[in-house]
């Protein structure tokens, strides 16, 4: 009993940590940028990988060692639901990551380096849309571990 609650808010933890840090991104995205902070926004989308990665951990390990048991999960379809829609986000994290990473090459090699208008618009649109598929994950996760799907 212990183990599953100490995973499941392990869990939590790290899913809030990821909504936090995305919305992070989106507030220093928010503007024209300087060399300071396309550096900020590479350490803080970093961060947001490695947390996805967390809670990638996270939910294997409830899964593997949770009350409910693994069959409970895998045979149920809110639970690829939820999955399929991880993977969405994940998905609609790349575009922005390598951008990001292309900024902070060309603000490193110039300082006064600034990405345009109409790039940084599309990696705000491509975070927008994860921000909006994060809440369905969450909708899936309390639908599912309500028996919803069984």
């Amino acid at each position: 009993m212990m183990q599953d609650l100490l995973v499941t808010i392990a869990h939590h933890f790290f899913v809030f940590a990821l909504v936090a840090a995305l919305a992070a991104e989106l507030a220093l995205s928010g503007s024209a940028m300087n060399a300071a902070q396309i550096r900020r926004l590479g350490q803080i989308d970093a961060a947001y990988g490695i947390i996805a990665g967390l809670v990638v951990v996270a939910g294997v390990s409830r899964l593997l060692w949770g009350a409910k048991g693994s069959d409970y999960f895998v045979q149920n379809p809110v639970f690829w639901a939820k999955m399929a829609t991880f993977v969405a986000v994940g998905l609609l994290s790349v575009p922005p990551t390598i951008r990001i990473l292309r900024w902070r090459r060309l603000s490193r090699e110039d300082r006064s380096f600034v990405p345009d208008a109409q790039e940084l618009r599309l990696v705000r649109r491509f975070m927008h849309a994860q921000a909006m598929l994060i809440p369905l994950i969450l909708i899936f996760a309390a639908a599912m571990v309500r028996g919803y799907g069984i």
